[in-house]
């Protein structure tokens, strides 16, 4: 299995056990990682439109966590 396959696979995973927490820190935690682990599978595919999705995504969970 390539690293690219394991990353989507993992980061597919930490988003679905996302959701039912994503009101606490430890939800927005696993979304974050999810995303950024999906951005190695998104640029090996040179996807960089999910890449810049990604990207938006994290920001916006962080924006969450901080403010």
């Amino acid at each position: 299995m390539s690293l690219a396959t394991v990353s989507g696979w993992v980061g597919a995973v930490l988003l679905c056990i996302a959701p039912p927490i994503i009101d606490t820190d430890l939800g927005k935690a696993l979304a974050i990682a999810g995303l950024a682990i999906l951005c190695l599978q998104a640029w090996h595919k040179a996807c960089y439109n999910l890449i810049c999705l990604n990207i938006i995504g994290i920001g916006g969970y962080l924006y969450a966590i901080y403010l």
